[in-house]
């Protein structure tokens, strides 16, 4: 993640490239990055697809998705023309050895017009079920032999369970080398989540304190306002604990909870976040009773609209068991975590949309302060948003101005909007940038994902072998189920939430 100089000439090739991510992800950000002046100068987008598009039509049609989702707003017509100079369309069948064939003639032509051997990223923004075929197709067409040169990027999800996973990793390592296979969980990319590893391990100040003599708890919610909207079919197979735990949580946890690495190289890093994966302590049936909370969302009102319950959504099973909450209490079996409880909670359709971690500290041993100056008491708390806001805050207790000694909660607080000028760039563009430049810090080994999966699967299996007889256990516009609060309210803690003023409406 530390660049000194732009990447070498580069072809990005985009299986789904008519598809919605490609539409509001990728083109925007690859665009934003051509603005910033970190593309080469010698580069090409190639998207594929079975609709058949010429180039022109191609570009008008990122040209409208830039247009609407860029965070540098409407492409200005010079830098749009002289951007879509670079862009291309294929028409492609991906299960089809021979639409390969045309990928292999357009690089080769690339190559001698450039007089340099680019670098080629595949760009796999398609539906799961063709990576192993697109990853086939790229080996029989002898499309990715240089490991130096060839690339390979994994959208989410990364197989279905351990199994299935296992399995791809398989397929991918017989043709790729790990250094050339890039999984990608865009939670990774984004400012704050970064700014973790730069907290954490650029301030002595924490380093004493950053263990289980004086944190008490960790809780990570990623709740969302949204319901499953028009990802019915997709989601009713996966539920709120394939889709957001087994990766963007354990993610974050492990950035919480990682040792400090020797050095900032990718591996090192993630060596690091593996070791806290094997640490965690797995789940018996009776674990996962008392410490997994699931949940299904009702009909509801949400923000003066009403909306239809889970199983009303479009393209869901009317007797659906899949959860859209997930709750969950994990501990790190490690001298530094030992009996520190590790709270993750995910949710559509809750009372608010955000991305927090809260680490709350130990009580001081002792007061010397009478009652009545403590009747606010409360423990000290680090909070760090990734969204609606980007900020760090540390409450602490500090006196009220007055002849009296009365203390009340403060925040020291560190926030982008507030801190720098400069927009934060989007997490694709980070993860894009870094593909180009072959640093693989922010994005998950093989390992990795397995031991995600491995940690999970009695969770999992436990669940999809025991029909819930109470869904939907929670209304839209609510906090989630009742026996979420009972797990932590259990080990005398409750969810924390952001103020009513920080409140934002959308992921």
């Amino acid at each position: 993640m530390i660049r000194t100089s732009k990447s070498e000439p580069t072809i990005f090739i985009i299986f789904g490239g008519t598809g919605d991510l490609n539409y509001r992800k990728l083109a925007p950000a690859l665009y934003n990055l051509f603005l910033d002046g970190w593309l080469p100068e010698q580069f090409s987008i190639i998207g594929t697809g079975r609709t058949k598009l010429t180039d022109d039509e191609y570009k008008v049609k990122l040209h409208e998705g830039i247009n609407q989702f860029s965070r540098s707003g409407k492409a200005e017509d010079g830098k749009w023309e002289e951007f879509s100079q670079h862009i291309y369309y294929q028409i492609a069948d991906a299960t089809n050895p021979d639409s390969y064939k045309e990928f292999g003639t357009r690089i080769e032509n690339h190559n001698n017009e450039w007089n340099a051997k680019a670098t080629v990223i595949y760009y796999l923004a398609v539906s799961p079920n063709f990576f192993p075929i697109i990853a086939k197709n790229i080996s029989k067409s002898n499309l990715g032999t240089d490991p130096d040169k060839t690339r390979i990027v994994i959208e989410k999800p990364f197989g279905h369970d351990l199994e299935s996973a296992k399995e791809l990793n398989k397929l991918l390592g017989s043709i790729f080398t790990e250094r050339q296979i890039y999984r990608i969980d865009h939670y990774l990319g984004k400012e704050t989540v970064q700014n973790i590893l730069a907290f954490r391990f650029a301030n002595s100040i924490l380093e004493p304190v950053w263990n289980r003599s004086y944190i008490e708890h960790v809780q990570i919610s990623v709740t969302e306002q949204l319901g499953v909207e028009d990802r019915g079919d997709y989601y009713d197979k996966a539920g709120a604990l394939r889709d957001m735990i087994q990766n963007h949580l354990l993610q974050l946890l492990c950035i919480i909870a990682m040792e400090p690495p020797i050095n900032f190289n990718a591996d090192e890093v993630r060596n690091r976040k593996v070791d806290v994966l094997r640490a965690m302590r797995k789940f018996t049936p009776d674990d996962v009773r008392m410490s997994a909370v699931r949940g299904q969302y009702g009909k509801g009102w949400m923000e003066g609209k009403q909306v239809p319950g889970y199983r009303e959504e479009a393209k869901v099973d009317p007797d659906s068991n899949t959860e859209t909450f997930a709750a969950i209490k994990f501990f790190i079996d490690n001298w530094r975590w030992q009996g520190v409880p590790f709270y993750v909670r995910t949710g559509k359709r809750m009372h608010q949309a955000s991305s927090v971690i809260s680490i709350q500290f130990k009580d001081v041993p002792h007061f010397v302060f009478p009652k009545e100056a403590v009747e606010s008491w409360q423990q000290n708390r680090l909070i760090i948003s990734i969204q609606p806001e980007m900020s760090i805050r540390l409450e602490v207790q500090a006196k009220r101005p007055g002849l009296d000694m009365i203390l009340n909660t403060v925040d020291m607080v560190f926030d982008y909007k507030g801190t720098y000028a400069s927009q934060a760039p989007e997490a694709y563009e980070t993860l894009l940038l870094d593909t180009m430049m072959g640093d693989q810090t922010l994005f998950m080994r093989g390992d990795q994902v397995e031991e995600a999966w491995d940690l999970i699967m009695p969770v999992l299996s436990t669940w999809n072998n025991k029909k819930s007889l109470n869904f939907p256990n929670y209304s839209a516009d609510s906090w989630g189920p009742e026996l979420a609060e009972a797990l932590i309210a259990r080990d005398g803690f409750h969810w924390f939430t952001l103020p009513v003023n920080k409140k934002s409406g959308s992921k």
